[in-house]
């Protein structure tokens, strides 16, 4: 019999206040395994990466990566932060000094229908009994947002059953890096009895023992390096898996070291440090923020992204903007912490009556949204907030809109600027049900209005 130890971690999301602790568990429980005589094989599931944290954007995800060489990953997959967070001239370039191999099998690249030169479509790992292990990696295939990033994702269905087919015959077992999510994970247990463990992310859900799904053990192991997983497996001499178990550790409950605050201060201080350094524009007065009212900071927001966009109109919540801006230079530090969230700015184009009834939903939910606690889909802030017009009016009494002071003809086309978040929540169904929309995908929020700034207020020459 032959044991295999699998120890996998996923969702870091630039959480690095756990990583030393990850770390030390991760080679105490390596080093242990091998002791007793298992094979042993680490794992991440992406979205290590998230730009929230200052040192991620500061080195474009680079120090990620640095950290992940100190672990001997043998195979990662990437997560939509990875994919997305970045245009494909920066994904390029990402792992060009990782010490592990990239496995992700379904995303091409958009213009010439190519595996991108940083990653595989599959690994074999062999273990120390000759048993031979088809890994794979898929992530999630957003089909919107990923040919404006530069690639072309294909379904899970597909993208899977052309590898098995192209490669299970040379293993004995297959082992499937999924940043996917429960539910596709347990669909792809009912129609591939192929993969023997499917180890999940994405939707940061947390299999304490795991999950026997047909002839599949599904793991996971929650999000932002909360835990961190185990699977056991026993390996008859014919290379069959007789058992396979799952488990997890709570970081919380693992040691601490004297040094461990340092480094996680270090981290959070370097990407400071380097944001610092690059100076964006020279404000006149300060900039204040209120997330339920319309402060200075979103009006200059609304004509940023207006500005961006080409459109004489804009809309914007106000929970957006996360710290005032005091008068004198700012740089792109503050920009980070004003405006964290992973979102672009986006165009829709409505007919009179649509966007008439678009700015009726806006109402409708205006004192619903004003307090709520907005969670995900790029958003890194606290509550929604007030919404914010610019060259948009509305009247509670007679319910008209008008459009730069005049009335809406009803089918006049007009444009305005929003965030591709407004199409990814629920609360204003007008835009994905009729909205011609165009996501302006180059370059994120924070971005758009750190150029904005430096063209308005620019920086004295010296």
């Amino acid at each position: 019999m032959e044991r295999i130890t699998i120890l996998h971690t996923n969702d870091l999301h630039s959480h690095f206040e756990n990583w030393p602790r990850i770390r030390r568990y991760l080679a105490t429980s390596k080093a242990q395994a091998q002791a007793a005589g298992h094979t042993v094989f680490t794992f991440d599931l992406g979205d290590h990466v998230d730009r929230v944290h200052p040192v991620s954007e500061a080195t474009n995800g680079q120090k990620n990566v640095e950290l992940m060489n100190q672990i001997g990953y043998d195979a990662v997959t990437i997560g939509n932060n990875e994919g997305l967070g970045f245009m494909r001239a920066q994904l390029d370039h990402l792992y060009d000094h990782a010490n592990f191999p990239v496995i992700v099998g379904n995303i091409l690249t958009e213009d010439t229908r190519e595996q991108p030169k940083w990653a595989l479509d599959h690994e074999l790992l062999t273990t120390k009994a000759g048993m031979k292990i088809l890994v794979l990696g898929l992530t999630a295939p957003y089909k919107l947002t990923y040919p404006l990033a530069g690639w072309e994702p294909i379904g899970v269905n597909q993208a899977l059953s052309d590898l098995l087919a192209k490669y299970d015959q040379e293993a004995d077992a297959c082992v499937l890096l999924s940043h996917l999510g429960l539910d596709v994970d347990r669909q792809i247990a009912k129609r591939f009895p192929q993969v023997t463990v499917i180890i999940g992310s994405h939707t940061h859900h947390l299999l304490p023992h795991g999950e026997q799904d047909h002839h599949s053990l599904l793991a996971a192991a929650g999000k932002f390096g909360r835990y961190v997983g185990k699977i056991e497996l026993t390996v008859t001499a014919d290379h069959t898996v007789e058992s396979a178990t799952a488990s997890v550790v709570e970081t919380a409950t693992l040691p601490e070291q004297p040094a461990d605050q340092a480094e996680i201060d270090g981290l959070q201080e370097l990407g400071e440090s380097i944001l610092s350094e690059q100076r964006v524009a020279d404000l006149p007065v300060a900039m204040e923020t209120d997330p339920i009212g319309q402060p200075r900071l979103v009006r200059e927001g609304l004509h940023a992204i207006a500005e961006h966009a080409g459109t004489q109109a804009a809309v914007l919540n106000a929970g957006l903007f996360l710290e005032d801006l005091p008068r004198g230079v700012v740089n792109q530090r503050q920009l980070h912490d004003l405006l964290p969230h992973n979102m672009h700015v986006m165009t829709v184009t409505l007919n009179g009556y649509d966007l008439w009834r678009l700015v009726q939903e806006f109402e409708l939910m205006r004192l619903f949204l004003r307090r709520f606690p907005q969670k995900g889909m790029g958003f890194r802030g606290k509550i929604f907030g007030e919404l914010n017009y610019l060259g948009i009016a509305y009247d509670a009494q007679t319910h008209q809109v008008t459009w730069r002071g005049e009335p809406l003809s009803p089918n006049r086309q007009y444009k305005l600027a929003v965030l591709d978040h407004y199409l990814f929540i629920p609360f204003f169904p007008t835009i994905s049900i009729v909205g011609e929309n165009h996501i302006l995908y180059q370059d994120l929020l924070r971005e758009v209005f750190a150029k904005y700034l430096a063209r308005h207020y620019p920086l004295a020459d010296k």
